[in-house]
């Protein structure tokens, strides 16, 4: 089954259970794969589907920290359930240390020895680890290594 109608099927289970959380969480990840494949006129396939659910995330983790810094509990945990639910769909991230021996090993194959590389050696670490591999860590990482 793939990650598309996994998220369509646990709507339905989620309607059935009456968990309006899971519900609405679902219903907008759903509607912004829809959104996309009409705008785009194709078929998503589950890496497509992955970046939408990694993007979702990330703003779901922004909202998170302005709420936290507004002082507003209901807003805050409601977002935590979100996350929590997106996270469920998404594979598990790299350690750290999977993220920098990855890295330095691209690091080493591709030469790469200042930030101006930067680009070369994202675009292969995300062929290579996908959407397991978080941006920032690796922009951190990166920096750490040619330093």
């Amino acid at each position: 089954m793939s990650l598309k109608e996994q998220i369509k099927s646990d709507i339905k289970d989620a309607m059935r259970a009456k968990d309006v959380t899971k519900r609405d969480t679902l219903r907008n990840l759903n509607a912004a794969i829809k959104q996309i494949e009409v705008d785009e006129r194709k078929e998503l396939n589950d890496t497509d589907v992955e970046a939408i659910l990694t993007k979702y995330l990330k703003q779901r983790e922004d909202a998170l920290t302005q709420f936290k810094e507004a002082n507003r509990d209901d807003l805050v945990a409601k977002e935590e359930a979100e996350i929590a639910i997106v996270k469920a769909y998404l594979p598990e991230p790299l350690s750290d240390e999977e993220l920098k021996a990855m890295l330095q090993d691209i690091v080493t194959e591709l030469n790469a020895t200042a930030m101006k590389d930067m680009g070369k050696v994202m675009g292969a670490i995300k062929q290579k680890a996908g959407s397991k591999a978080d941006g920032g860590k690796v922009n951190k990482f990166f920096k750490e290594i040619i330093s």
